[in-house]
């Protein structure tokens, strides 16, 4: 079958950011463009058939690192920071994605016959290098090119892109490679798994159904080997794994998220999402979490964080212009900080058009920590 059709289709269901939280959907009644927040989460026609997040869980692993396949769309999303030996920092997203074509498959003997499709985002941030490195590949799901499992192990897969949790360590073994560029880490676990929104179940928009199951691991320790151009360099660092399924999210007056996770040189976390109208205001439902040193999660609604855009940057490829750098506030936790990108262009230009990229988390001109951002839908 032709690669084509599939391709239009994720147009509309993939945002490619990967991200933030977690639902992709069919395309609504006047479809917008390929790289919309609301294209790609945007609950539609021809959701019959597939489960919708509704009532909170209790999640059970390791079953849930595994995949939901009677939910649409789902992702396995890290982002990281790491440095070599001699301190040269560097950043890095992979994120494999599911998608579910349609609710059933009519029945076959063929192993082959497959409603499912994944796609795949790795980049590297090379900070000192000042180059930033995507890769996208996608694929229907088929057997040993693509594809997911829970037994015997979690296991999700893109040709030799690859992503493992080990249930003995409760550890993941990270691999992708591309062109030069190449990526292999052991993740270990430092903090426990946290459930984001009400136990997670997190809403996005106010219709029943648009809302996603959601858990994130807002620290792991990292360590393996980066390869680029000029060789391989044994890294160490900190990793962060948000999962997310579901069948619908946003509402058709909204426009896209910013979001934001960050690892704390005190022990702490803190992960926010921004959802924004179409008006360019924020909205409601925008949620997080902080979870401190010691381990307590405070719940974050969206009158708890301030948000302020510093400047612009505009891209020099896709014309686009993003905030150049953020001020985050949380008043009732004495949290004020500000987020500057490492790399100014850390701009995704494949498929869709979004900025994810590493930050650095300075108070009063200090660095106290660091993070990953995402901004879709500019």
């Amino acid at each position: 079958m032709s690669r084509r059709p599939w391709l239009g289709v994720l147009a509309v269901l993939a945002l490619g950011a990967v991200t933030l939280f977690a639902v992709r959907a069919p395309r609504p009644a006047t479809t917008p463009p390929a790289d919309s927040a609301l294209g790609a989460l945007s609950a539609q026609a021809g959701d019959e058939g597939f489960a919708h997040a509704e009532t909170p869980i209790a999640f059970a692993f390791p079953r849930d690192h595994g995949p939901h396949p009677r939910f649409r769309a789902e992702w396995w999303y890290f982002t990281g920071h790491l440095a070599d030996r001699d301190g040269r920092p560097f950043g890095f997203q992979l994120t494999l994605f599911r998608f579910a074509l349609a609710a059933t498959v009519a029945p076959s003997d063929s192993a082959w016959r497959s409603s499912q499709v994944m796609l795949g985002h790795f980049a590297v941030s090379d900070i000192a290098g000042g180059a930033f490195h995507p890769f996208e590949r996608l694929s229907r799901a088929m057997p040993d090119i693509a594809g997911s499992e829970t037994a015997p192990e979690v296991a999700v897969w893109l040709d030799d892109w690859r992503i493992e949790h080990r249930a003995a360590s409760d550890g993941w073994r990270l691999r992708a490679g591309q062109d030069g560029v190449a990526l292999d880490l052991e993740l270990e676990p430092r903090s426990a798994v946290v459930p984001q929104g009400d136990h997670g179940l997190s809403h996005k928009s106010e219709a029943p159904g648009n809302a996603s199951y959601y858990y994130s691991v807002p620290r792991l320790a990292a360590r393996g080997t980066l390869t680029l151009a000029d060789g391989e360099h044994a890294v160490t660092g900190h990793a962060w794994l948000d999962r997310e399924w579901s069948t619908s999210a946003l509402s058709r007056d909204q426009a896209g998220w910013d979001w934001f996770a960050l690892q704390f040189a005190d022990g702490a976390t803190l992960m926010f999402y921004r959802l924004r109208d179409k008006d360019g205001g924020s909205g409601p439902l925008s949620a997080g979490s902080h979870v401190d040193a010691a381990g307590t999660v405070t719940p974050l609604a969206a009158g708890d964080v301030r948000l302020t855009a510093e400047g612009e940057w505009q891209s020099p490829a896709s014309g686009r212009r993003y905030p150049r750098a953020w001020r985050l506030a949380v008043p009732r936790l004495g949290l004020d900080v500000r987020l500057q990108p490492r790399l100014a262009d850390q701009e995704w230009r494949r498929r869709f058009a979004y900025w994810e990229g590493a930050v650095s988390v300075r108070d009063a001109g200090r660095e106290v920590g660091q993070g990953y951002v995402e901004m879709t839908g500019y």
